[in-house]
């Protein structure tokens, strides 16, 4: 018998949420999806918990593809790395960006078909290699984030801080809407290649409406 073929799948192509325009604040409805995840705070850029959590998502999720190459006939390309961002003080990520009080979760999403039985057998496989320093800190979480406004910021993430502003002060009020949930962004560059000027990151917001009669359009 013939092996069975092996489907490539780019869900970065196929998944609503992982294309966003510069200069835009688009409305958009997420269904709920499933992420590996890992909790943590302080400075990204020195925080050795932050460093861990990405040296851990990012071994699971390659040895996931594997399973899933091998138990499901399926070999898809691994997601960009998200994460979601909060404080007590919103003003942290605006104004003054003080990242020593940042707290966040590193994310990266789950394909559909992958069973937490399969995440376990992926972070079995990377213990195992001696990888993973926040493996016990691991899980899976599911987001329904639902509605959000997100945008397409070009640049260095320290240039992120205007853009938020915008958004939080002047188009989610314009538009009727209000934050519910965390900031949340999507990093479709990667830092360690990419010059700072070129680095493209998804800044998402979910929000709830209080203004009926605004439309569904938010540009």
């Amino acid at each position: 018998m013939a092996p069975t073929p092996v489907v490539k799948v780019d869900l970065r192509r196929e998944l609503v949420g992982y294309r966003a325009r510069h200069g835009r604040f688009d409305l958009v409805t997420l269904p709920p999806r499933r992420y590996l995840a890992v909790d943590g705070a302080g400075d990204p850029n020195t925080s050795t918990a932050y460093a861990d959590a990405v040296s851990t998502v990012y071994p699971v999720a390659y040895s996931l593809k594997a399973v899933g190459r091998a138990r499901y006939g399926r070999d898809h390309v691994v997601m960009p790395l998200e994460a979601q961002w909060w404080a007590d003080d919103p003003s942290v990520f605006t104004t003054r960006r003080d990242k020593a009080s940042w707290r966040w979760t590193v994310l990266l999403l789950v394909p559909d078909w992958l069973t937490d039985d399969d995440v376990t057998a992926a972070r079995a496989a990377v213990a195992a290699r001696g990888r993973g320093p926040a493996l016990e800190a691991l899980r899976v979480v599911t987001l329904d984030e639902g509605l959000v406004v997100q945008t397409l910021h070009v640049g260095p993430y320290d240039d992120e801080g205007p853009v938020l502003a915008q958004l939080h002060d002047e188009v989610l009020p314009e538009r009727g809407l209000r934050p519910t949930g965390h900031h949340h962004e999507v990093y479709l560059g990667d830092s360690r290649r990419a010059a700072p000027k070129r680095l493209r990151t998804i800044l998402r917001q979910p929000v709830e409406r209080v203004d009926a009669s605004v439309g569904p359009v938010v540009s």
